[in-house]
């Protein structure tokens, strides 16, 4: 996993703090989850046959915290798709409703209405909220081509990034820890172990670097997300790094030393996820 990381982006680590700070959705540790990380994976090239972890990553989670709107409206979210890129996306009304719903709800946030704020002031996105929310449902749900040899309209950033793909027995995506904890819930996660470097040293990290597999289709041998960050806050992060065309983006979120990897699709979203520096 070694990697050579950008240059502390100083601006970002004090903005992306700020929201961290006011963020007053999102979840802490030892009040709303516990994790059970038990052991660690040895390598990433392939799923271990050993299995380091034979409990739930999730040891508990307060779920009175899926009644917050934007958690709400997040879940109506995660059945929308077809988990096998390849096949065809469809937008039923019921689901397009609720692609607006979830947006109108992040907006209501401090932490989106000041991303706005951030993101207009440096010309990069429209004052109107109107007009931002639709730029909002263009970088996250707008349906594109996966891969090129792709014949159909089969993937979003928003169902790569939170919902996760599979592609020829390999979980792609997938780096959200609410999606991961209701998957792992309903049996459909074997959750494998942790890997020691990507993962916070904490016995509650903020961050994971881990190893699983996926009853939708194969498993991921390495796979990293943010453990009790709200919807709102992976948004904005994840928004105004692909519209600062930034793909590399070394940030310090709060005394936690993070590496943002956002790849562009077109005018979208092609994946997001962070990866924790070894100075943590």
């Amino acid at each position: 996993m070694a990697y050579e990381q950008p240059e502390l982006n100083e601006e970002l680590s004090e903005f992306f703090t700020k929201l961290w700070t006011i963020d007053d959705n999102k979840c802490l540790a030892g009040v709303d989850y516990e994790l059970d990380l038990q052991g660690f994976v040895k390598s990433a090239r392939s799923i271990s046959k050993k299995d380091w972890a034979r409990r739930d990553l999730f040891a508990y989670v307060n779920e009175q915290v899926f009644d917050r709107p934007t958690y709400r409206t997040f879940r109506d979210l995660l059945d929308n798709y077809e988990t096998e890129t390849g096949t065809k996306e469809t937008l039923t009304e019921d689901e397009l409703e609720e692609n607006v719903r979830f947006i109108d709800a992040i907006m209501e946030t401090d932490v989106m209405k000041e991303s706005h704020k951030f993101l207009v002031e440096k010309a990069l996105a429209p004052e109107e909220e109107y007009h931002f929310k639709r730029l909002l449902y263009s970088i996250w749900f707008r349906f594109y081509k996966r891969m090129r040899e792709d014949r159909n309209l089969d993937s979003s950033g928003f169902e790569h990034v939170f919902v996760g793909e599979t592609r020829e027995k390999s979980v792609i995506g997938f780096h959200n820890w609410i999606q991961f904890y209701l998957q792992e819930k309903r049996g459909n996660i074997d959750y494998k172990g942790y890997f020691r470097r990507g993962t916070g040293k904490e016995d509650n990290p903020r961050l994971i670097t881990i190893q699983f597999t996926w009853t939708k289709g194969g498993g991921k041998p390495i796979g990293s997300s943010f453990i009790g960050t709200s919807p709102e806050f992976e948004i904005a992060i994840y928004t105004i790094c692909r519209l600062m065309r930034l793909e590399k983006t070394k940030v310090d979120i709060d005394g936690y030393m993070i590496v943002l990897n956002v790849h562009g699709h077109g005018k979208g979203i092609g994946s997001a996820f962070p990866i924790a520096c070894d100075d943590n």
